[in-house]
């Protein structure tokens, strides 16, 4: 009788994981979202959640390209940090660690001067 070792078969690709945001991340950007919209500023809101960064990208009127983006990029904890708030025309306003830190460069939209 011959035994025979038994063949390996190569390992299956993992499928890639979404990189969401959980709910306390979701809270506080739709606590400064609900704020915005109570004051007029903004109209809609979009959510993408891709293989290695989630985004929440916000709107003045649907039809237009987002006025900010929230991102969110695991990746980057360790360096810069993982949460970032991109203007319109690309540039980065705020990066951080701490989610609700970052989301102050948003607050300061909803302050004015009343006369």
């Amino acid at each position: 009788m011959t035994v025979q070792i038994p063949t390996e078969f190569p390992a299956a690709k993992p499928i890639p994981e979404k990189i969401a945001f959980d709910r306390r991340e979701l809270g506080a950007i739709l606590g400064v979202y609900g704020r915005m919209v109570a004051a007029g500023e903004w109209r809609d809101y979009g959510m993408s959640f891709l293989k290695d960064v989630a985004i929440f990208s916000i709107f003045r009127r649907a039809a237009e390209q987002p006025i900010y983006r929230i991102e969110k990029r695991p990746k980057l904890r360790d360096k810069q940090g993982m949460y970032a708030v991109i203007g319109m025309d690309g540039r980065i306003l705020k990066r951080g660690h701490d989610l609700k830190s970052v989301l102050r460069v948003l607050e300061r939209k909803l302050i004015r001067v009343v006369d």
